[in-house]
């Protein structure tokens, strides 16, 4: 284990470049991952970070003194600062200083669909587009295509809201949407409250995927007319329009619920 102490250390300068700076992950293709939670799960998922950070207060903290001691038996790089200078490496009030280090996964996209996606058309609120992937992932989606547009899903907030769904999910950036839909094997369905077919008339046993737009635009009006079927959520009251985040949940576990009935009653042999 290393230690550093001064603001001028060229690794502590590119550290909070990455901490403060999308464009700075984006050029690095790297990020940081916030807390023991998602440190925990990167390590049981995807294995070994890049490098970790600590501060010298989280080393009495069992969680991390547990993660610390697997990283040095894995040969991973281990740094530890002084408090007040971690503090401008993390977002989180109240956390248990842990940084990990990672290589932002960039995959090549499929030229088409041919599992349930999820296709995200420039939402831009980092919140919204984490819950969409943390139920995603909940539901058993492995794929999500995003148009570059939108929040980049390996920024800090994202990383937070997903709760670890990235480290079992593929995450495709900068996609063109209207040529993935335009080569799609399977039906692409998009949300609009302005839509007629609701979506529990849907047959949603096959795979889908799922047009979802801007918080206020909704989805643009070419993907819109490339989809497959355009659908609403029903809802009773006077509130216009589910979140986006929550109207994706919903459709998910929809697909989720019809699939689990549908296998309930096959035959068995």
């Amino acid at each position: 284990m290393k230690s550093i102490t001064s603001r001028d250390n060229p690794f502590y300068k590119d550290l909070v470049k990455l901490a403060t700076s999308s464009q700075a992950r984006r050029k690095a293709g790297r990020t940081l991952l916030d807390g023991v939670h998602l440190c925990q799960s990167w390590l049981d998922l995807r294995g070994a970070p890049a490098h970790c950070v600590v501060s010298d207060e989280a080393l009495h903290n069992p969680e991390v003194a547990d993660i610390v001691a697997r990283l040095e038996g894995m040969h991973v790089h281990v740094t530890a600062l002084p408090d007040a200078l971690f503090k401008a490496l993390s977002q989180v009030e109240h956390g248990v200083n842990l940084l990990f280090l990672v290589e932002t996964p960039q995959p090549a996209a499929p030229a088409a669909m041919t599992v349930s996606a999820v296709l995200l058309d420039g939402v831009q609120d980092p919140g919204n587009a984490g819950s969409i992937l943390r139920s995603a992932a909940a539901a058993g989606i492995t794929q999500v295509f995003c148009s570059p547009g939108t929040a980049f899903c390996w920024s800090p907030k994202v990383l937070r809201a997903a709760m670890g769904a990235h480290f079992v999910l593929e995450i495709f950036e900068n996609v063109d949407l209207a040529a993935l839909v335009r080569a799609s094997k399977i039906a692409v369905l998009a949300m609009s409250g302005y839509a007629e077919q609701r979506l529990y008339e849907v047959d949603l046993r096959q795979p889908v995927g799922w047009l979802l737009g801007h918080e206020g635009q909704g989805v643009g009006d070419e993907l819109m007319g490339l989809a497959s079927h355009q659908v609403v959520i029903p809802h009773a009251g006077q509130v216009e329009s589910l979140n986006v985040a929550a109207a994706a949940a919903v459709c998910f576990f929809e697909q989720l619920r019809q699939r689990q009935a549908w296998t309930a009653a096959l035959p068995l042999g």
